[in-house]
């Protein structure tokens, strides 16, 4: 099969070297400077060094070349390019498949990635999501993932021909669930990072994560996601990879914001899209319209916001009043 991997960031380097093991691969870059980069080193050092290009791999900064002859694209933007990129496809390269990997909701919308395509794309796809981190993808270690589309029969047949070596793909139609998974808990993951940049221990920690999934499960349930998906890998599994894993971005971004840094001090240190950032307040957001009560993400919203400090918003979660679980 030919895959034209569309962004070269750390998590599309990454997935064009696992599938370049059995698969022809292009790696697609709209940014001439990163792809002249890309071409002289053979690797992609600014956001996943280490792991050079095999030689079947190639670099392509025209997107009509980067998708001619291909069987499947899979747009590895952050969540703010997959519209363009998504448009600029159906341009190009009209009717070709396709796979997105980015999580959250539009900035603006409050859209879900598969509601920004529908907008811009008709043609067949869905959404690859899951508990996973690109240095230990491209490393070769074990990593299972989602393939949700509601064309059951392309989730198959796609999850069958990127499934091998270190990569298990299973394949399922909810496309909701598995957004709203991999949208919600990069919010919880902040938390549960300004949660150990506190120093407020294990126990808070995992009170956090279980209640975090409650939210996650509140709101996808209320979106339309099926409790099974959100219980899966994509809910439980990059729930608990996100909020305890040293290389989650998002976690990091509370770590930093417990430091005592501003939000924009701990951006410009990450040099990567956190997508939890932006995604916090959409959800907070979608939740309010739909009358689901979101304490963990309204609090996160506070602090990106400046409106609570970090062990403000904990003692605020703390003192609210005791419940049912």
């Amino acid at each position: 099969m030919q895959i034209a991997v569309l962004g070269a960031g750390a998590w599309g380097t990454a997935l064009a070297l696992a599938f370049a093991a059995k698969h022809g691969v292009r790696l697609w870059s709209h940014a001439a400077s990163e792809l002249t980069a890309l071409s002289a080193d053979r690797e992609n050092k600014q956001f996943l060094p280490g792991f050079p290009f095999p030689p079947s791999l190639v670099v392509e900064g025209d997107l009509g070349r980067a998708t001619e002859r291909a069987d499947l694209a899979l747009i590895a933007t952050p969540l703010a390019g997959l519209r363009s990129t998504a448009t600029a496809l159906a341009a190009v390269a009209p009717g070709l498949p396709f796979l997105w990997v980015c999580k959250g909701l539009e900035a603006g919308s409050g859209l879900l990635p598969h509601q920004v395509v529908a907008e811009v794309n008709t043609a067949i796809c869905g959404v690859l999501t899951g508990p996973s981190f690109a240095a230990e993808a491209a490393q070769g270690l074990p990593t299972a993932m989602t393939l949700a589309s509601r064309d059951v029969d392309f989730a198959a047949r796609m999850a069958q021909a990127l499934h091998g070596n270190h990569l298990r793909i299973y394949a399922n139609d909810d496309v909701v669930g598995a957004e709203v998974g991999g949208a919600v808990k990069n919010v919880l993951a902040i938390a549960t990072g300004i949660c150990d940049g506190l120093g407020l221990g294990a126990n808070a920690r995992a009170a956090l994560i279980t209640r975090g999934l409650a939210e996650i499960t509140r709101f996808g349930e209320a979106m339309g996601a099926k409790r099974d998906t959100l219980m899966g890998l994509t809910g439980v599994g990059d729930l608990i990879l996100t909020c305890t894993g040293d290389l989650s971005r998002n976690r990091r971004v509370g770590l930093g914001l417990a430091s005592g840094q501003t939000l924009d001090q701990v951006i410009t240190s990450l040099g990567h899209v956190a997508e939890g950032v932006p995604a916090a307040r959409e959800v907070a957001k979608r939740a309010a319209a739909l009358g689901i009560d979101m304490p963990i993400t309204n609090a996160v919203c506070a602090v990106l916001d400046g409106k609570l400090k970090p062990a403000e918003a904990v003692a605020r979660l703390m003192n609210r009043d005791p419940k049912a679980e």
